[in-house]
């Protein structure tokens, strides 16, 4: 598995915790780590950056993503789909050196992995209008 691959899910499982537990990010990367065996340190950066970058710009992120997962509430989406979209978001509007394609396709694996049976194509189609409408140009 690819390194940014792996800092992607394990960002994934914070997010899906921090969603559900309402702690605050910081505290919960430090839990995570300390009972997490990962050693690799640009995994473990590359995996802190998505948590704190998609809480920093929670409100904008949600915002997008609600206006465009048409017919879909936020916060009656799976927990599951709501995390792959923010940290496939932030990676789609702030991190200038990962090309969309990438993060689009990384985040429908990621979704068709842990998510439900469709997860894969509505990550897609959310992520695709997010990234023609506010994409990085």
């Amino acid at each position: 598995m690819r390194k940014r691959t792996k800092a992607r899910e394990y960002a994934l499982k914070m997010l899906y915790a921090i969603d559900i537990s309402k702690e605050t990010p910081k505290e919960y990367i430090d839990l995570f780590w300390q009972n997490n065996e990962e050693t690799d340190l640009e995994i473990k950066a590359f995996a802190n950056s998505l948590v704190l970058g998609v809480s920093n710009n929670r409100d904008r992120i949600d915002k997008l993503i609600s206006k465009h997962a048409t017919n879909w509430q936020l916060k009656r989406m799976a927990v599951i789909d709501r995390n792959i979209l923010r940290f496939a978001s932030y990676e789609l509007l702030f991190i200038q050196d990962i090309p969309p394609k990438v993060s689009i396709n990384e985040a429908i694996d990621i979704a068709k992995k842990y998510g439900e049976e469709d997860s894969g194509k509505f990550v897609n189609g959310v992520l695709d209008k997010i990234n023609k409408t506010e994409g990085k140009k």
